[in-house]
């Protein structure tokens, strides 16, 4: 997915990472743990007909703000 900046506040060099996982909710637990600290819990934007997507915005153990 490409697209320009919704704001000044995203406009950096960033990227989105999309993950496969089985158990959504066990992915954020693990990550977590891991050190991330998610700015939102997960929401669902997407009923595909193989999946589902869903997406949130976290920083990791250093302060980078992800979407995922």
């Amino acid at each position: 997915m490409l697209s320009p900046p919704e704001g000044a506040a995203f406009d950096h060099p960033s990227s989105i990472l999309y993950y496969r996982v089985a158990d959504i909710q066990a992915a954020v637990t693990e990550l977590e743990g891991r050190g991330a600290r998610f700015e939102n819990r997960p929401n669902l934007v997407a009923r595909m007909p193989d999946h589902v997507l869903w997406m949130a915005f976290l920083r990791d153990s250093e302060g980078t703000r992800w979407s995922c």
